[in-house]
């Protein structure tokens, strides 16, 4: 049995990021998988890493309660929107705070190198967008992908990651809508 993570990164609970999220686990539930869920905006945090690495800042609750879960999966779905080119501020502060040295990678003495603690799991980033998905691609170079896929998940140890990508959402259809949530069924149902 495939252990799964889903992270909402979305701050609004009845977004389409949740209606995808819920998708994701219809599909892995009928697949047979274990499933854990984080929903960033029920979560009781404070996204900002106050003093950088410098001074380390106590984890509440919610947050040592998600590295048991990510510590926990085998693989990790993230699910979120792209705003302003980036991921929503609640993800990446939740990332900040989270992906720590000493729990997400390591630095090795006196060397500018790594050690990537999160090894052994993959990961499927799902996100979307306002503007079509090739457009995101082809002209903007896919900067949050690049940040989340490379710089964060990578670093860290996962591989393989995944990505789809979904737009425009903004005035899209309930038909276009649905068919990519049928599609995430599909996803989870392949446990990917």
């Amino acid at each position: 049995m495939k252990k799964i993570l889903i992270i909402n990164g979305h701050p609004d609970p009845e977004s389409f990021t949740a209606a995808m999220a819920d998708a994701y686990k219809k599909g892995a539930s009928q697949a047979g998988a274990e499933i854990k869920e984080l929903i960033l905006g029920n979560m009781d945090f404070n996204p900002i890493l106050q003093f950088g690495y410098r001074k380390r800042t106590d984890l509440e609750p919610d947050l040592l309660d998600a590295q048991q879960k990510i510590l926990w999966a085998e693989h990790i779905v993230w699910i979120y929107p792209i705003w302003w080119g980036e991921r929503p501020a609640l993800l990446k502060g939740f990332i900040d705070r989270t992906f720590l040295p000493g729990f997400a990678f390591k630095y090795r003495e006196n060397s500018v190198w790594w050690d990537k603690l999160l090894k052994g799991r993959s990961a499927h980033i799902i996100s979307t967008l306002d503007q079509p998905a090739w457009y995101y691609w082809l002209i903007n170079g896919r900067p949050t992908f690049y940040s989340m896929k490379k710089m964060t998940l990578e670093f860290s140890g996962f591989k393989p990651v995944r990505t789809t990508t979904i737009g425009p959402i903004r005035k899209s259809t309930d038909e276009y809508r649905g068919k990519w949530l049928i599609k995430i069924e599909q996803l989870g149902r392949n446990l990917r």
